[in-house]
């Protein structure tokens, strides 16, 4: 037998929960597409550090960076790419040749979906390879 006191509890305690666990589960979907944006401009930056050690070209490792990272949205732009070269004796250049190291940097601006967790934050994604394949 119920007691008539009690009516209703069951709704009111649902109510209280349903909050929470909309945010959890906004929470896990905004951290999953912010995971899978920082792999894919970590992954951009391997690849234009791949291209510019072997081919010693900037054109084609922001394309190559561009390419690496189609599903990013907004779409990542070339200005976001930067280079640093350094020779085998650890001075600064501007040409990758055998022995140096170029690294890539590459500064995105993430933007949160549902806009609960902020306006959004810069993913950076690293890469560094030696000149010269």
């Amino acid at each position: 037998m119920r007691v008539q006191e009690e009516d209703g509890a069951a709704a009111v305690e649902f109510a209280l929960v349903l909050p929470i666990l909309i945010v959890l589960l906004l929470g896990i979907i905004e951290f999953g597409l912010a995971f899978s944006a920082q792999l894919q401009v970590t992954n951009a930056a391997r690849e234009a550090a791949r291209v510019m050690a072997i081919q010693n070209s900037t054109s084609a490792a922001n394309s190559a960076a561009l390419a690496a990272a189609p599903s990013l949205n907004p779409a990542m732009t070339a200005s976001e790419v930067a280079y640093s070269i350094t020779t085998a004796s650890g001075a600064s250049s501007s040409s990758c040749s055998a022995g140096g190291t170029v690294a890539v940097t590459i500064s995105y601006p993430y933007q949160f979906l549902s806009g609960m967790f902020g306006a959004g934050y810069t993913q950076v994604g690293k890469a560094a390879m030696l000149c010269g394949g």
